[in-house]
């Protein structure tokens, strides 16, 4: 008999279809949406982020959806803090939560917690003089030579999760990696994990056509808005970065558009890289999405 409440965990890479799914499990199971995508937390970013439209939330209620500005600093153990919190309070009245979104490292925060990580203001500081000088080149290089393991599996274009690995690496002489032990620590709530994918073509089609949804809709507004504060580690996103350069005359529009259809499709592989490695998920075919619902109802519905 089940002693905790469900908490549904719905993964998949980025245009595969999340937002739709986990609306209609929502209403069949009458069970809010926590959102774990860490861009749709910000106000001033929607298109780009393909965050749920006004509608998609009227739905459904959505939570972590438009509660951050592009200038706040917003972690993964913040997520986990304040997500553990909402659940607490939810699962006095509630007994289901669905969790979903493309951000692999807060789900493992909110799912599983962190490894107990050394760290050292003092080197973060250096780290961060040192970033500020040369750029995040010389970081990245530090890091493929110190932990080749950790350099390949995590993204690179981040400078405050290379900086925060290197950190570990300088202050103790091994991997970053070395300490990633996926430990699991004990949550309030039972866990049902989902996946949805797709063959490699359909969601390359899936991606590109999303893109071009989002230019249609605006997104070159969108970044026009932004582009001003373009330095912020927010914007230093997919569908934004690609057309602040060509803002700042390194591309035609062209181009830009090009490149966030092929960085979204690197995503989207490091994506599913991430969720096959780091959860127990039962898969289903983005085809398959009557079979996902009937399954997961019957899951909520044992005891």
């Amino acid at each position: 008999m089940r002693t905790k409440p469900l908490l549904i965990s719905l993964v998949g890479p980025t245009a595969i279809g999340k937002t739709a799914v986990s609306i209609e499990l929502s209403r069949q199971l009458n069970a809010d949406i926590i959102s774990c995508d860490s861009r749709q937390f910000f106000k001033e970013l929607a298109i780009g982020t393909a965050k749920p439209t006004e509608e998609e939330r009227s739905l459904a209620p959505h939570h972590f959806v438009d509660f951050l500005s592009i200038e706040d600093e917003y972690s993964a153990g913040d997520f986990e803090r304040d997500a553990l919190s909402f659940l607490e309070t939810y699962f006095k009245e509630n007994s289901i939560a669905i969790v979903t979104g493309g951000s692999g490292l807060y789900l493992k925060a909110l799912l599983k917690g962190f490894d107990d990580l050394p760290s050292d203001l003092g080197e973060r500081a250096v780290l961060i003089a040192q970033f500020n000088k040369s750029g995040l080149k010389p970081l990245q290089d530090e890091l493929k030579e110190k932990d080749p393991v950790q350099f390949e599996r995590m993204d690179t274009n981040n400078h405050q999760r290379v900086m925060r690995a290197l950190e570990v690496c300088r202050i103790t002489n091994k991997p970053y990696s070395s300490y990633l032990t996926d430990k699991t620590v004990d949550r309030p709530f039972e866990l049902l994990e989902i996946g949805i994918t797709a063959e490699r073509l359909t969601l390359y089609e899936r991606i590109n056509t999303r893109v071009d949804v989002m230019m249609e809709a605006g997104l070159l507004e969108e970044a026009k808005a932004v582009y001003p504060k373009r330095a912020l580690n927010s914007l230093n996103t997919v569908g934004y970065k690609e057309l602040f350069d060509f803002f700042d005359g390194r591309c035609s529009q062209e181009e830009a558009v090009e490149k966030i259809k092929q960085h979204t499709r690197n995503f989207a592989k490091r994506q599913m890289t991430w969720f096959k490695k780091n959860t127990g998920a039962k898969w289903f075919d983005i085809s398959e999405k009557d079979e996902l619902i009937a399954y997961a109802i019957e899951q909520s519905r044992k005891s």
